[in-house]
């Protein structure tokens, strides 16, 4: 019996990753320039997604000598803890919540959180921070992945090092925002091998779909704790 497959969908419909060919055949058949490829485990179908390159394909008699290509942003490695977040509020800013999937050993878990009051950066980061701090002592590979920009761009370019390097202010010496929670995240990231990558929201990847549910899930709860940093700043 075949095994289970992957299958990444890099170039289609919808993109993402499917476990099904009837799903994913719709998202790639009569889509001009489709690019899709199908992998035995997720952490390779997404690790490809990322850099969603095509090997040539050695002949017999061929040396083997590929052309170059830029290297993904994180390696295939299947020893790796895949980690998906999602954050939110409703109505920015308003109730939030955050959502964590992580995937390790063939097992997966998930965390999620809510705040009265916060907003939809906060929570972005906030998921991330979660997920670091349960993962901190793994002494395994960690391959992020968010929606975020802000807080992908923030760390993969270097503008939070930048930043705290200036006194936290921006290039422009506007003060930066959220301080408190780019200061804990640089410091979880110390001494941790995590590869942040930004992957597209509500386009049909099943984990960033599911961390997006618990997010929402937890900011529509009645008990919720009180972002005190960002509450205290609108007060001030």
């Amino acid at each position: 019996m075949a095994g289970k497959k992957y299958y990444a969908v890099a170039v289609g419909r919808s993109t993402g990753i499917y476990t099904d060919w009837a799903t994913a055949e719709k998202q790639v058949k009569g889509f001009a320039a489709a690019k899709f490829k199908s992998f035995p485990t997720r952490a390779e179908a997404e690790a490809w997604l990322a850099n969603p390159v095509y090997q040539k394909k050695e002949r017999p008699g061929e040396s083997r000598q590929e052309p170059y290509a830029k290297p993904a942003p994180q390696p295939c490695d299947p020893e790796a803890i895949i980690v998906y977040t999602d954050g939110g509020s409703i109505n920015n800013p308003g109730p939030g919540g955050y959502g964590v999937v992580i995937e390790t050993d063939g097992t997966r878990r998930e965390l999620s959180g809510g705040f009265r009051h916060t907003t939809n950066n906060r929570m972005e980061m906030m998921a991330a921070i979660v997920a670091l701090r349960e993962l901190r002592r793994c002494g395994k590979k960690i391959i992020l992945f968010s929606d975020s920009s802000y807080l992908v761009n923030g760390i993969k370019k270097g503008w939070a090092k930048k930043w705290r390097t200036r006194g936290w202010q921006k290039s422009d010496g506007q003060p930066v925002l959220n301080i408190d929670l780019w200061r804990e995240l640089l410091d979880l990231l110390e001494g941790v091998d995590v590869s942040f990558n930004w992957v597209k929201g509500h386009a049909g990847n099943e984990l960033n779909e599911r961390c997006d549910r618990l997010a929402v899930a937890a900011a529509r709860q009645s008990d919720m704790v009180t972002d005190v940093v960002y509450e205290a700043a609108m007060a001030s």
